[in-house]
């Protein structure tokens, strides 16, 4: 039950952060960029692969445009951020 309870503050603290101006979300946001795969991988390992798998979704939908950024950094090219 704690893990739903978990999983429920993050949705919570995610929207939040997608409420503040784009300057202040830098760093909330990475926190909860670092803290999603720990909490997907719990999810999956308690219920199943297949709430894990939605959870995963979820996750890539709500943070599309940071990982692309990060990929396109990772690939060694430098994109531009919103002012």
């Amino acid at each position: 039950m704690t893990l739903v309870w978990l999983s429920i503050l993050w949705v919570f603290a995610a929207v939040t952060v997608a409420m503040l101006p784009l300057r202040s979300q830098y760093l909330p946001g990475v926190i909860l960029l670092i803290a999603a795969p720990a909490l997907i991988i719990a999810i999956g390992v308690t219920h199943s692969w297949a709430f894990a798998l939605l959870a995963l979704l979820a996750f890539l939908s709500m943070f599309r445009n940071p990982l692309r950024y990060l990929w396109a950094r990772l690939r060694g090219q430098k994109p531009e951020l919103p002012k």
